[in-house]
């Protein structure tokens, strides 16, 4: 599945990734949703409303709009019809990360460091499996997690292999739902920005179109 998840970016590839079903349908959304410059964070398989595909992608920057999102479902669906990789009927749902929200390639923490995250490892770490800490970035494809809940003579610090995650997860902060204001409304001004600058260029074609038709009349 690596492979092709790796896509156009293999630097920036997920690290946590899932198994079994919801691996092979994050290797037939990928695709998709890089081409639409898209990229999946993570996918689930529920058994809520009898089955539930969850797939979870963003924008480069980490924003997600719900146009956005129907963008993907729309030009998902009919993919995942033609694959038909799930044997039964299931309802598919796309969404945002959300503020308190995994992360899974190493750019997330390195975008994240500062805040308060929760790990749960697939390979234990000095008999441990579960961390709580801050976010101190990475090294080495490694993250660098603070503990606060360390006793008095063990190490407060610990490098995490990503790979070796299960999950990682940001723990909901006033700090990071300030964050994740400032971060929306900067994606909100650019996406202003970008439909400015498309009506501009609309209007520009029309007119040029308009003067073309004239001069032609003229003569």
């Amino acid at each position: 599945m690596t492979d092709t998840v790796e896509t156009h970016n293999d630097a920036d590839r997920r690290l946590i990734v899932e198994p079994g079903l919801a691996a092979r349908i994050a290797a037939i959304a990928e695709p998709v949703l890089t081409d639409l410059g898209y990229r999946v964070v993570r996918v689930r398989i529920s058994g809520s409303d009898g089955c539930t595909v969850q797939i979870m992608a963003e924008r480069p920057d980490g924003s997600m709009t719900i146009e956005d999102c129907e963008a993907v479902s729309r030009a998902l669906s009919p993919v995942l019809d033609v694959a038909d990789p799930v044997d039964r009927a299931y309802r598919l749902e796309v969404s945002s990360p959300g503020i308190d929200r995994p992360l899974v390639r190493l750019s997330d923490f390195d975008r994240y460091a500062g805040h308060l995250l929760k790990v749960e490892m697939a390979v234990a770490i000095e008999g441990r499996k579960r961390f709580r800490g801050i976010l101190l970035g990475t090294q080495d494809e490694k993250a660098r997690i603070r503990r606060e809940d360390a006793p008095a003579g063990e190490p407060t610090e610990f490098l995490l292999p990503i790979e070796d995650m299960a999950e990682a997860k940001l723990v909901l902060t006033d700090a990071l739902v300030t964050e994740a204001l400032r971060r929306g409304k900067a994606a909100e001004r650019q996406a202003r920005a970008a439909r400015d600058e498309q009506h501009a260029v609309k209007e520009l074609n029309g007119a040029s179109a308009t003067n073309g038709r004239t001069d032609h009349e003229g003569e």
